[in-house]
């Protein structure tokens, strides 16, 4: 891999572009890291709710509807649906795995 300016026949207005277009993908990045961060907050006061009372830790029926609505979001944002309810999964993965844990210890 080149370094960034390591390059002396890269145009320096061309590699200050892609400087910029990769800093706002690393602020991406970050809000996004700091978004899963507060969603598994929430997840893990569902999974506390759950454990309390007994509830499984994964509801297949709310998971159905969350992949619809993401696959119509995605499509409406352009991006592909298919890669979304894979995203969707594999944190849904996660979370239920959160919340057996939280269920073991509350046994």
């Amino acid at each position: 891999m080149v370094a960034e300016n390591s390059s002396p026949s890269i145009d320096p207005a061309v590699m200050a572009e892609l400087v910029s277009i990769r800093q706002s993908i690393d602020n991406i990045d970050a809000a996004l890291i700091h978004m899963l961060a507060e969603r598994f907050k929430f997840t893990q006061q569902v999974g506390r709710l759950k454990a309390t009372h007994d509830l499984p830790a994964s509801d297949p029926a709310r998971e159905a509807r969350q992949v619809a609505r993401l696959r119509a979001l995605a499509e409406d944002a352009n991006l592909d649906p298919a890669f979304a309810e894979k995203w969707f999964n594999f944190v849904v993965s996660e979370v239920i795995h959160h919340h057996e844990r939280l269920a073991a210890d509350a046994e």
